[in-house]
């Protein structure tokens, strides 16, 4: 895999966490609940935003 390549994965990676810290903020969930989301969502980013696809604070 080309540095191209990974360069455009990790891109569409960061927009991706940064799409679900943003609807999470605007969501209707506690503020407990959003920062620890917003720390799963930093700290495990891949992991994080699956779970958070899942499982995440809807509306």
């Amino acid at each position: 895999m080309g540095i191209e390549v990974a360069g455009i994965l990790g891109l569409i990676g960061l927009i991706l966490i940064v799409y679900a810290v943003v609807k999470t903020v605007q969501s209707d969930a506690s503020t407990f609940a959003k920062v620890v989301w917003i720390v799963v969502l930093l700290v495990f980013p891949l992991l994080g935003f699956i779970a958070w696809l899942l499982f995440g604070p809807k509306g």
